[in-house]
């Protein structure tokens, strides 16, 4: 066992916990401290009993609150694999049937003929109007 120096609401107290467990012992104190400073500084003075009592409810109260939401997420997570797992499992998509209309041989040369009438008659108009000017 090791013996650890630990101090809650300005207090120190002797503490014995098993050799590796020493961080984890001064996180607990860290967080147990922190509340009763805050007991401290809101009320005052406290006999030691009751300080620790408090810092010790205030700190449970928090862990609860803690778990609710752990539990919560935990759920989510849960419902959330079970969406991704029922998209997986669907069936895929029927495929859309896309139809594109085909322009026939016979339309393209007919447009191809009338552009170059539309073209030959635009050469013959311009070379009227230099004639005139």
């Amino acid at each position: 066992m090791s013996e650890q120096t630990i101090t809650i609401g300005n207090k120190d107290f002797q503490v014995a916990c098993q050799p590796g467990e020493e961080q984890y012992l001064h996180a607990a104190a860290g967080m147990l401290d922190t509340e009763a400073r805050t007991l401290l500084n809101q009320i005052g003075r406290l006999p030691t009993e009751r300080m620790l009592l408090m810092s010790g409810l205030m700190l449970a109260d928090k862990t609860a609150a803690a778990e609710d939401k752990a539990q919560a997420a935990e759920a989510e997570v849960v419902r959330l694999r079970a969406e991704i797992e029922a998209l997986r499992n669907r069936p895929a998509p029927v495929p859309e049937r896309v139809e594109v209309p085909v322009v026939t041989p016979e339309v393209t040369d007919a447009m191809a003929e009338l552009a170059a009438r539309a073209e030959t008659l635009a050469d013959e108009l311009e070379s009227k109007a230099r004639r005139k000017f």
